[in-house]
Formats: C-alpha cells, structure tokens, sequence
C-alpha cells in the first residue's frame, strides 16, 4: 500500500465567503486546512474514513457525514495552507478529490479549479532524498489530539429529525386551497396476489439521513448504476481523464485531480502521469509477473506465430466503444489492460471470447510474458529469451491536470422498490429541489404574515414524486417569529405542475416551461394528535414481551406523548402472566386480549384491531423484537392519512455479521381504523397456522381501495437478532441432547 501527500494553497479571487468542503478518494484520505498560510494551523476538515474499509466513487461527495466540512469563512486576498492526505491499496478505482460550496452561491460541490491552487515546494528539482521541505504538522502524526474522532455509525449520529417531536404548529391561510389528485393511485385495478408490490414507490428525502449502508458496500454493490462486470473491468475510469498537454490550454474552466506521487517499495517512484486506475493496476500485475517469472521459465512454452495473431484479433474484438477518449496515454494503457483482463477473466460466463481463450490455453503462466511485451517490441526476440520487459519510471509532471466528470448517483436511482437491493438507504433529494420549494413557501408565509417569521433549519422535507399531475412535499421547518418563539411546522402541500403554452402569430403552438404552482392539498393532513395503537400477538416469548413493554415505559419517558396504546394479543403463554406485567408498567395505556390454539399472526392482529372503538385513530401491525425511534409516534402520525394514505417503513434488520434492510417486508404497516375495516382487515381464511404473505395480501386490497403507501426508511427502527428457539409453534424436545 502506497502513500502520498500533497500540501498546495488556495488563492482567494472573492470576497469574504462561507465555504464547506469535501473530500471523495478510494480508500481513505483527510483534507486539513490552516487558518492561515502557516502550516502550524491546521484543522483537520473533512475525511473519508480511518479504517482501510471505507471508500467513495469519484466524484461522490455525501456518502459519509465526514466528507463534509463545517462552514468556514475565508477571505479575499489571504492564502491557506491545505493538507490532503491519502492512504490506498491494490483494489478498486484510486482517487482522491477536494471540493468546495459556495453557500450563498452555489447549491452543488464543484472540484476545486487549479487556477485556485499551487504547490506549497516545486518539487522537478529536487532529489528523491530532499526531504527537509516537507512541513511536519499535525496531519502527519497520529497521536495528535484533534486527530482522534468519533467512530459511529453515520445512521446513530444525533440528527434533529430524532426530537423534532415536542410542539407543533399549522398555518393555516398560507396557501390557495387545490384538489389531491395523484396519478399513481390504483383504485378498483384488477391485481393478481401479491401484484401491489409493483405500485408502491419510494418517497424522496432532504437532507441526508444516512440510512444507506455504506459500511456493507462493495464497488460492484447494487447502489452503483453500472453493471457489476463493467466495474470489475474498468471501476470508475469513465468519470475520470488526464489532460493532454495541447488540451490544456484550451480549457477555461474544468474540474481537476491533485497531482500525488507515492514511493514504493518495488520501484523508485510511480507517478500520476497515466490514469490512476491503470496506475497502480500495473504496478500490481508487474509486481505480480516479476514474483511468478522462475515458475514461468520452468514451464514457459509458446504459441505458434499463427495462434497469436487469432488470439490478437479475437482481443481486439473486445467491443469498447462505450469508454470514452482518454487521450494517447491512456488508450496504450487500456489496450494493455484490455488484453490482461481478457486472460484473468477465464472462465467468466459473461464473455464467450474468454470462455474460447481459455480452452485454448495451455497454462496461464505461458501467457504472462505476452501480456507485457509491446506491439512489435519482442517481433524478432530469440524464443528462448525470457528476460523480463524493462520497466521506465515516467519523469514527475508537476504540471499535469486531472478532470472528472460530475457524479450524482443519487440522480441515478429509481423510486422503484429494488428487491435485490437492501443497502441503498433513502433516496436523497436534491438540494435544489428541496430548497426552491422551501423558499417559495417561506416568502408566501411572510407575505401572508408580514415578514414576522424567519426560517432558522429545514428539519426535513419528504417528496413523492409525481410527474403528471404534481408532486407531494412534507415540509418540516424550525422558524423563529418575532419574539424569538422557536417553532415546529409540519405540513403537507402540493407542488402541481401547470404545462402552459403560447400560440403564436402563425398559429402555432410553442409549449413553455413547466410552472410550478404550491398549494394546499384539501383534505390531506396529517392529525398530530391521534391516537396509534401498537397491536403486537405473542406466544411464550417472555423476555422479549417483557423489553416490549421497557421499551414502550422508556418511549413514553422521553416522548411525553400519553395518546398511545399497547395492544398485546397472547396465545395462552405459559412462560409469564403478561397481564401481569402490563399492570405493573407506568404505560399511559394498554390493553390485553387472551386467545387459545395455535398462533396465528393475521387472527392475532385482527383480534387487537376488534379491541379499537375510534375509527378516526391509527392502527400500527407491529412485531417483537423492534426498537423504536424516540419519534416513531409521531412520525407514524405524519406519513398516515385518513381516506389517502397508509404508512409502511423499512426497517434495519438486524443479524450476525449483517444489517440488511427489510426492503420486501410490509408486516409494519400503519394505517387509519376506518381505512383498514374498509379493505376488510386481515385475512383470517387464508392464512391460518402460519405467518408470511398476509403482509403482501393485505398492501393489494390497500392498494386496490385507492390508498397510497407511503415507503420510506427509518432511522435508528431496527429488529433485533433473535433465536428462533422455543418461537411461536415449534415444538420443544422433551429429551435434552
């Protein structure tokens, strides 16, 4: 593994300005920045991990918390001296980048230009043993205090969406009243079992809520829009290009790469004058071909003249047209590489021509010398010639750039529910999106009330998409009035799009741009003080039936919320008195039902549900095992709405050396009384003496009734690990082992 560093400044052609910064590299990397040209005043800014695990494609600013740095305020005319380290292995597509935002200018992060850069030591003329230049700070020591950083997880960083419970406040007037009419809606459609899955789509979020899991990806994960074979053969090169020298001068503004340089062991010095990628692949495989080469004398044979040149052209046949022009340096890599892959890929069913070489091959190691000869470097060499190919360190280019290309993966990613895919998290609204429709409402709201409130946070916006007819916000702001009152606003409204056009002298039609009209959507509001009744079956699961109702005391602790009631449907249990139990806890309210036989989760539930009187409170089908977020009451209440709208969120599942997200699971539903007895509540006829598909059963008869299912993942809403051990009707042995 490789090291380097890189210390340059910044030159301030602006005002005085808040900027955020980030960093994206494969593997890790820091970006340190001084208070000041000296060195001594470093603070470290912003990382992308500590452990060797973590890594991010290029260009990908927001993968982890860390990547970002707090505002810093920069002014015109000064320098600042910048540290970057980065730290990489053998695997994936090494690369690091630092970027900035302009706060009040710019709404994306933007690779900083190397007109804003220089080196802190021009290093061309120095020897390799000069090493005095290189300032000793605080980013070169591991011992130093503000070094050392919070290892959690980015999803169990405190985030104000986990209290933004306590108080609220509807506006009401702010905007003109419309019509909820969403186009995705499919009432009275004829659906096969299990067909409603199809219809529901994931809901949009703003800002990031970490809930992808990024300590479970890989480079060829599903959360990566490329095929899996493509990123094993080439990674993330396309978002990345060297500058030719002629191409430079050309340029007048462009995204560009630090230039690095690492030492390493085998070689002096392996420099960034071809692509990053083929860089350090190269040195890989050479180093590779060196330690194989004695077993490759011992054995080498080689092919005739005539099988070379079909192999050639069998290579060649490769159909690359889709990668992009990198320049001449970079095309004699790829063809290398190209011909590399095409041996190491045997076997691979993906690509007959390999499949072809390689029941053609004799051993690979025949095949090694080929690969690193240069087109007609070896046409007259004597056959029994097995010296290695030399191996020409490239001068150090101080000058050389690096563009990349603009990454948005979360642009990338559907609203459709992937089943093969559970790590993916929320998808991520922009923040041009969520912004603009913030701002548009916050200037009606002061227009309305005269200027008397002020936007101090955007908690949290949630959007459902809807290109036809509009899309749906769930708008969550902390504002201060006049008084200095902090205040919680809630609330739905609709962004409809209006397609205008203009006729023309000639009569013809020229369609305009889409407008964007916000209004209040009649009917569809959320009820923050409805009732949510948990309705949870159990049979002989006492230790977990006994933490439900901790959990339950501890949530109702915290929450103050007392309109809540736990619902416990118990098949006879013999391993404790729940009844017992549910008297002695400080809950606000409960109820408890005894049922005999077998267990059977839909009639278990829809006994709880028979308990309920108020048709106007909301029904939440729950499991054991769960922890809840402090403001799982409340958000429960906001993403269910009477006559329009169920609530099912994903939840973390939890298990040995895994936390896979329940992406196919709908047994956590939230839904309004009077919404569930008119799709007929739970199948008792179909699913009896078994659990498993009454939760897909029931989404289609939601579905078919009008109602939309609201899907979003939730943070810090895990099921536990559990041993299925003694669970529900398996038998116990009676004889130990």
């Amino acid at each position: 593994m490789g090291s380097g560093y890189l210390v340059i400044f910044i030159h301030m052609l602006m005002v005085l300005f808040h900027f955020v910064f980030a960093v994206s590299s494969d593997d890790n990397s820091e970006f340190w920045l001084s208070t000041d040209d000296s060195p001594l005043n470093l603070q470290l800014q912003a990382w992308v991990g500590r452990t060797g695990k973590e890594w991010s494609a290029p260009g990908e600013f927001e993968k982890y918390a860390s990547q970002n740095s707090r505002p810093v305020r920069l002014s015109a005319q000064m320098r600042y001296f910048f540290e970057v380290i980065h730290k990489q292995n053998d695997r994936g597509t090494d690369h690091v980048e630092v970027a900035w935002l302009h706060l009040d200018q710019d709404s994306s992060f933007m690779i900083i230009e190397s007109k804003y850069i220089s080196l802190y030591t021009d290093e061309s003329a120095l020897s390799m043993n000069d090493v005095s230049h290189i300032p000793q700070t605080a980013a070169s020591h591991w011992h130093t205090p503000t070094k050392q950083r919070s290892a959690e997880a980015d999803m169990l960083i405190e985030d104000r969406r986990d209290s933004f419970y306590k108080g609220y406040k509807f506006l009401q007037g702010v905007l003109p009243d419309c019509a909820y009419k969403p186009s995705y809606t499919i009432k009275d459609l004829p659906l096969l079992r299990y067909q409603g899955l199809q219809f529901v789509h994931l809901s949009y979020i703003y800002p990031n809520d970490y809930t992808r899991l990024t300590h479970m990806e890989m480079q060829t994960s599903c959360f990566y829009s490329e095929s899996s074979y493509y990123l094993k053969m080439f990674g993330f090169s396309r978002y990345m290009r060297l500058d030719r020298p002629q191409e430079r001068e050309r340029l007048n503004r462009g995204m560009f790469y630090f230039c690095l340089f690492f030492p390493i062991s085998k070689f002096k010095l392996l420099t960034l004058s071809v692509h990053l990628t083929q860089l350090f692949f190269i040195w890989c495989m050479l180093d590779f071909n060196f330690q194989g080469w004695k077993r490759i004398q011992d054995k080498a044979h080689f092919y005739n003249k005539n099988y070379e040149k079909k192999k050639e052209v069998k290579l060649d046949d490769v159909d690359n047209g889709h990668l992009r022009d990198y320049g001449d340096e970079y095309n004699y890599v790829q063809n290398r590489r190209r011909k590399l892959f095409s041996l190491r890929a045997q076997g691979r069913e993906e690509d007959e021509v390999y499949n072809r070489a390689k029941r053609r091959r004799n051993t690979t190691e025949d095949e090694r010398d080929y690969l690193w000869r240069r087109q007609g470097e070896f046409d007259n060499a004597d056959d029994e010639d097995l010296t290695p190919a030399p191996v020409v360190d490239i001068q150090v280019n101080w000058n050389q750039t690096f563009q990349a290309s603009p990454l948005d993966l979360q642009a990338q990613r559907s609203d459709w529910i992937d089943l093969q895919c559970n790590i993916s998290g929320n998808l991520l609204l922009h923040s041009n999106d969520a912004l603009d429709i913030v701002k548009t409402f916050m200037d009606k709201l002061n227009a309305k009330h005269h200027g008397r409130f002020k936007l101090v946070r955007v908690v949290n916006v949630v959007k459902r998409a809807d290109r036809f007819e509009g899309s749906r916000y769930l708008l969550e702001l902390e504002l201060k009035d006049v008084n200095g009152q902090l205040l919680r606003l809630s609330q739905y409204i609709y962004a409809l799009v209006h397609l205008g056009g203009l006729r023309n002298r000639d009569f013809s039609f020229k369609q305009s741009q889409p407008e964007v009209l916000l209004c209040n959507p009649v009917g569809f509001h959320w009820n923050p003080v409805a009732t949510v009744h948990f309705v949870v079956p159990v049979k002989n699961q006492a230790r977990w039936v006994q933490q439900l109702i901790t959990d339950m005391e501890e949530l109702f602790r915290k929450s103050r919320d007392a309109n809540f009631n736990l619902i416990i449907t118990d098949y006879s249990s013999t391993d404790m008195d729940v009844r017992k139990a549910l008297q002695k806890s400080s809950l606000p309210s409960y109820q408890y039902v005894k049922l005999s036989g077998n267990f059977e989760r839909s009639a278990g539930l829809q006994a709880g549900i028979d308990l309920i009187t108020d048709d106007h409170s909301i029904v939440f089908l729950c499991d054991l095992h769960i922890q809840f977020p402090p403001s799982i009451i409340d958000t429960i209440r906001k993403h269910c709405v009477e006559g329009y709208m169920a609530f099912a969120p994903i939840v973390l599942r939890l298990d040995c050396g895994a936390t896979p997200l329940e992406v196919n699971g709908f047994g956590l539903l939230g839904i309004y009384k009077s919404d569930l007895d008119k799709v007929g509540g739970m199948n008792t006829k179909d699913f009896t003496e078994r659990w498993g598909g009454e939760d897909w059963e029931l989404l289609d008869r939601i579905l078919r009734a009008g109602l939309e299912v609201e899907r979003i993942y939730l943070r810090n809403f895990f099921h536990h690990y559990h041993s299925k051990r003694g669970m529900w009707n398996r038998r116990m042995s009676t004889s130990p082992r």
